[in-house]
């Protein structure tokens, strides 16, 4: 088991785990019925503090500048709200969706208003801003795990796609946070390196280790890339198809891996909050297409329980793959915590 669920499981309360009872119950008779028959509320969530980010990641909206929905930092009385409208049930926060998190000058509050209600609350950073000041903020925060993106073992492979991104910043804010941890004889937060598999840098992943060894890191992390124009194959796709989220057809076309089945689990226990308070299904939905409802006009029962999330999970059971942000999916159908 790993140290993210351990940790999780230390916090259950017994209404926690009634609620993931309720939850799993009702997402498994909506696959077995095809209409969305829904209990519980949300054991886990993304929150995005904001959407602006100092690298230009070329399959990234917040690297490209191409957001069409507003973009911002999240306000600390909207995340109070987030949090308050969320209730007890909740079990783990993760503080990003889009952007860079580290620049939200309230974020480290933000993270310490979570922690205080008994919650795993993790972040996704490239580690440019974190300085040795920066780490102890973190550490003192109670943050529970940060997960570094390093996509490269050198300057050349990482900045291939962390374009105007300084490996060496990465490391250095890798080290900075471990350093602190020692001095504060904690065991938090749980340092992951989260390394995007490219074919540019599949052929790093052995040398990742050796560097995450090297630097006391706890987990590393290899995920697939996700490409948008995938369908005739891309620079970015690694060979080995191991760490590939696409298939080479015989025609030479490539497709998703994913089944697809029409079922979500993440649909059932989980959605993302937009640095304004807006709610949408998933991580998939970059730009808030599918608007389900926001925390600053309604109350959060109201969104989770409304017309508009119901419509939207019958879509799911009916043709997932008929629905746009499904279509570059590596989640398939199963219950995850």
């Amino acid at each position: 088991m790993s140290k993210r669920n351990i940790q999780i499981l230390k916090q259950l309360t017994p209404r926690k785990a009634w609620n993931t009872l309720a939850l799993k119950t009702s997402f498994h008779l909506s696959s077995i019925l095809k209409r969305p028959i829904h209990w519980g509320t949300p054991l886990a969530v993304s929150i995005e503090p904001t959407t602006a980010c100092n690298l230009k990641c070329p399959q990234c909206p917040s690297g490209l500048r191409q957001f069409s929905r507003p973009t911002g930092n999240l306000k600390t009385n909207t995340n109070q709200s987030i949090l308050d409208g969320l209730g007890k049930n909740l079990q783990y926060i993760n503080y990003y969706f889009q952007g860079e998190p580290f620049i939200n000058p309230d974020f480290l509050h933000m993270v310490r208003e979570a922690r205080s209600r008994g919650i795993y609350v993790l972040t996704s950073t490239n580690a440019h801003f974190i300085s040795e000041k920066t780490a102890d903020d973190v550490v003192s925060s109670g943050l529970s795990e940060v997960i570094i993106s390093i996509d490269g073992t050198t300057q050349e492979t990482y900045e291939d796609y962390r374009i105007e991104g300084e490996l060496e910043k990465v490391l250095e804010g890798t080290k900075q946070l471990i350093s602190s941890r020692k001095r504060a004889k904690s065991k938090f937060p749980i340092v992951t390196f989260q390394f995007l598999v490219t074919k540019k840098n599949e052929h790093q992943i052995d040398h990742l280790h050796k560097i995450a060894e090297e630097y006391g890191v706890d987990n590393v992390n290899l995920k697939t890339i996700q490409v948008y124009d995938f369908e005739n194959g891309n620079d970015l796709i690694p060979d080995n198809p191991k760490y590939s989220r696409y298939k080479k057809n015989k025609n030479g076309s490539y497709s998703l891996k994913n089944k697809m089945r029409n079922s979500c689990w993440r649909s059932w226990s989980s959605c993302v909050f937009t640095w304004d308070g807006t709610v949408v299904p998933c991580c998939f939905d970059k730009d808030a297409k599918h608007k389900i409802g926001n925390i600053s006009k309604k109350d959060f029962k109201s969104i989770w329980k409304g017309a508009i999330n119901k419509d939207f999970r019958q879509k799911v059971l009916k043709n997932r793959n008929g629905i746009d942000i499904c279509q570059n999916c590596s989640e398939g159908s199963k219950v995850w915590v």
